[in-house]
This record gives structure tokens, C-alpha cells and sequence, in this order.
């Protein structure tokens, strides 16, 4: 009988994790999270659901300790609880690529053209970083950025990228790179930069597997850190 209460109640909070991330809207949390901080306000704005929903899902991610928060001044940030968690979060995704073809053609369907642009694993990309043979842009929000980015990462964020074409050197190989395999800045930078001459490629994955793949990440501009 103590058998079957220790397996009752080990499996029961187990399934705690379980629970927590049964909703599409948590899992973009935990994707976005990853990527920094942020405020309740800023995960309702960018995942397109009210305050009062995404607080809600924000409270079942901390009950079941996969997100903590610190506070500034009168706001609240939330972030996740350790890199076990996107760990997790890149686990799910691994099972469910290989599991899930609809997960293939949802891609092809939204990433047309991604063939024609070939990707870069992040070991290839550590290789083109000693030789300082490539540029590297971080198409992502400025604030991601900050927050850490590949070195010698020049931030260009994908809505300033059109008009800032004439800060790329057209003799350089350009990596983009934005929140992970299913951001679609990096697809989309790839294609206006190859339709205006650029030899560019995306990086395959984004900053969060970078980080827990051991590679070094950093934190300041690249042009501050002479001053």
C-alpha cells in the first residue's frame, strides 16, 4: 500500500509540469521567455491576448515553479526559472517534429521560400565567428538584444532592416538570426537581403539554444565595450 501512495504522489506532482504547459499560449510564453524579462502588459501585447489572460497563464507557470519574477520599481518581470526549462521547451519541440507531421507542413506553409536559403548549424557559425569572415545581425526587437545576443552581433531589427541596407558591407557573407526555429524575422531578413545582392543565410537555430548549447553570449554593444 505505501508503494502505490509514493507512486500516487510522486507521478501527481510530476504531472504538475505536465498540466502547466498544456496550452498553446503557455508554450509561446515559455518560448518568449527565453528570449528576456517581461512584464505581464508586454507578454499580453506581443502574444495578442488581454492582460487578464495572460496573467492567468503567467500564474500557472509560477505555481508549477517553471517561471519566477523581480521586481522594478512598480513593475513585475517575469522570467524562467532556470535553462532547464527551455530546455524542456526544446524537448517538446524535438518530440513533436519528430512525432507530428503536421508540424512539418504547418512550417512549409508559412516559411516558403526557407529552401531556397539554406540554414547554418551554430557550430558552422562558431567556425565563421574565429575567422571573422561573416556579419552577424540580430533581427530581433532592440530589447532582446540587450538583454544578450551572439557576439559581435550588430542589432537590425527586422522592421529597421530595409532602411539600413547601406550598413551591411556587400562583400561579407551575412548570418541572421532571431528567436529560434520558429521566429520568422531571420526568414524574412534572409530574403530582402538576398533580393538586394547580399550573400545571406539564417542561422538554425536562435539565442535561448545557443546559450544552453555552452556557446558564449553577450550583453553589451559590441561598440561600447572599447569605451
Amino acid at each position: 500500500m505505501a508503494h502505490r501512495e509514493f507512486k500516487n504522489r510522486l507521478y501527481q506532482e510530476f504531472a504538475r509540469i505536465g498540466k502547466a504547459i498544456a496550452s498553446p499560449q503557455r508554450l509561446e510564453i515559455l518560448d518568449l521567455l527565453a528570449q528576456r524579462d517581461w512584464s505581464v502588459e508586454e507578454l499580453a501585447n506581443e502574444t495578442e491576448q488581454s492582460i487578464a489572460n495572460a496573467s492567468a497563464h503567467l500564474k500557472v507557470l509560477r505555481t508549477a515553479h517553471l517561471v519566477t519574477t523581480r521586481r522594478e520599481g512598480s513593475y513585475v518581470f517575469y522570467r524562467l526559472a532556470d535553462d532547464d526549462v527551455f530546455q524542456l521547451w526544446q524537448t517538446i519541440r524535438s518530440i513533436g517534429e519528430t512525432q507530428l507531421a503536421e508540424i512539418d507542413r504547418i512550417v512549409d506553409e508559412f516559411t516558403v521560400g526557407r529552401d531556397d536559403a539554406p540554414s547554418i548549424q551554430s557550430t558552422e557559425l562558431l567556425d565563421h565567428l574565429d575567422r571573422d569572415d561573416v556579419t552577424v545581425i540580430d533581427v530581433r526587437p532592440a530589447n532582446e538584444f540587450v538583454s544578450g545576443h551572439l557576439p559581435g552581433a550588430r542589432s537590425i531589427p527586422i522592421d529597421e532592416l530595409p532602411q539600413r541596407l547601406e550598413e551591411l558591407d556587400p562583400e561579407r557573407e551575412i548570418i541572421a538570426y532571431c528567436r529560434g526555429p520558429y521566429c520568422l524575422f531571420a526568414d524574412e531578413a534572409v530574403a530582402l537581403l538576398r533580393r538586394n545582392g547580399f550573400r545571406a543565410w539564417r542561422l538554425a537555430d536562435g539565442l535561448p539554444d545557443w546559450k544552453v548549447a555552452g556557446f558564449p553570449v553577450d550583453r553589451q554593444h559590441p561598440w561600447q565595450e572599447s569605451e
